[in-house]
């Protein structure tokens, strides 16, 4: 089974996320929550780190956080997954761990 990493801090304040991305295996799940959010959006600079990752990794983002920020889920990065609570609970529920980098 794979491990939920939860991200909230934006990467463009925090390393969270590029801690994330390096100690992630192949299979886990990735939930940009919060101001993690931003790096979902086409666009940024973390669009191309995010795509790779994406090869590997099943990456998701919260949408009423993104829609808390005014974010359109539409402009998400091609492989990334919009899910709301339940699909956050059930992304919880269906790894054998969760790790949250704060």
């Amino acid at each position: 089974m794979s491990t939920l990493h939860t991200v909230n801090k934006s990467p463009f304040e925090r390393s969270c996320l590029d801690a994330c991305l390096g100690h992630a295996q192949p299979g886990d799940a990735i939930l940009l929550i919060e101001d993690a959010v931003i790096a979902a959006l086409s666009g940024t600079a973390f669009e191309g780190k995010m795509a790779d990752a994406a090869k590997t990794l099943k990456l998701n983002v919260l949408g009423p956080d993104l829609a808390a920020r005014g974010l359109d889920p539409a402009k998400v990065i091609k492989g990334t997954h919009v899910v709301d609570y339940a699909g956050f609970v059930d992304l919880a529920a269906g790894t054998r761990a969760t790790n949250a980098w704060l």
